[in-house]
C-alpha cells in the first residue's frame, strides 16, 4: 500500500488539473462567496430584528450561509472527478500514473485538502462577518462552541466535497451525483427528518452539521455527528476507489 501513496509530483499534477478547469476552480471560489456572502447579507437584513430572528440556536444560525456553500463544495468535488470520465481523460491520466490507487488517492487528497483550506478560511470569515451585523445578539470569539464551529464548518465542507467526489467516481457522472445530492440535502433530508425523528440525525448532512450546534442539542454530540458524516464520506471514497480499480477506462 505504501508504494501506492500519493507523491508530490502526482499531487502537483492534480492541482494543475483543477487550476486549469474553470468550473472546478469557480465552484471552489463559490464555497467562500456563497457561505460568507449569504451569511453577511442575511445577518445585515434581519439579524437585529429580535432575539432568535435567525434561529433558536445562535451558534448554528451563525452558519446559515453554509446551507448554500455546501452545494458549491459538492459541485467542486463532483467536478474534479467527473472531468476524468470525459473524452478519454482517465486513460490519459492512468498512462501518466499507472498505479490506480496512487492516482485516486492523490486526486482525493487534493480535493479534500483544497476544500479544507478554503473551508477553514470560510468558517472564520463567515462567523466574524455575520456576527458584525448581529448587534446585541452577536456571539464573540471564545463563546462556548465558537472555535469548534469554526473548525468543524471547514471539516464539514471538506467531507461534503469528498462525499460527492467518491460518488462521482462510482457513477462516473458529476451531473447524476449533483442531481441526487442537491435535492437530498435541501429537501429530502428535511422531510425525512420531520417524519423519522431521531433517525434523521444519522443522515450525512444532519450528522455533520451537529458540530455547528450548541452543546445543548439532543442526540449526537458535535464531534460524534461529524464522525458519522466522515463515515458516509469514507464509504463513498472507498466505493469510488473500488470502481476506479476494477472498471475498464
Amino acid at each position: 500500500m505504501r508504494a501506492a501513496l500519493p507523491t508530490l509530483p502526482v499531487l502537483h499534477s492534480e492541482w494543475i488539473k483543477i487550476r486549469s478547469l474553470r468550473g472546478s476552480l469557480g465552484a471552489l471560489t463559490a464555497v467562500f462567496v456563497a457561505t460568507a456572502g449569504i451569511q453577511v447579507l442575511t445577518a445585515a437584513a434581519i439579524g437585529t430584528a429580535e432575539a432568535g430572528s435567525m434561529g433558536q440556536d445562535p451558534l448554528y444560525a451563525a452558519y446559515y450561509g453554509l446551507l448554500f456553500g455546501q452545494i458549491a463544495a459538492m459541485a467542486f468535488g463532483a467536478g474534479a472527478l467527473s472531468c476524468e470520465f470525459q473524452n478519454g481523460a482517465l486513460r490519459t491520466s492512468l498512462a501518466a500514473v499507472p498505479n490506480r490507487t496512487r492516482f485516486y488517492l492523490s486526486k482525493m487528497a487534493v480535493v479534500g485538502g483544497l476544500t479544507l483550506l478554503i473551508g477553514q478560511i470560510t468558517g472564520l470569515v463567515t462567523f466574524l462577518g455575520g456576527q458584525a451585523f448581529m448587534g446585541p445578539y452577536a456571539l464573540e470569539l471564545g463563546d462556548p462552541g465558537t472555535y469548534r464551529a469554526i473548525v468543524g464548518s471547514g471539516l464539514y465542507l471538506a467531507l461534503m466535497a469528498l462525499f460527492a467526489a467518491g460518488l462521482t467516481a462510482v457513477l462516473r457522472s458529476g451531473t447524476a451525483v449533483l442531481s441526487l445530492l442537491i435535492p437530498f440535502v435541501l429537501l429530502v433530508s428535511f422531510i425525512v427528518g420531520e417524519a423519522s425523528g431521531g433517525l434523521a440525525q444519522f443522515l450525512p448532512d444532519r450528522a455533520g452539521q451537529m458540530v455547528m450546534h450548541s452543546q445543548g442539542q439532543e442526540g449526537l454530540g458535535p464531534w460524534a455527528g461529524l464522525a458519522v458524516m466522515a463515515l458516509w464520506a469514507g464509504a463513498a471514497v472507498f466505493g469510488g476507489w473500488l470502481a476506479v480499480r476494477r472498471r475498464d477506462v
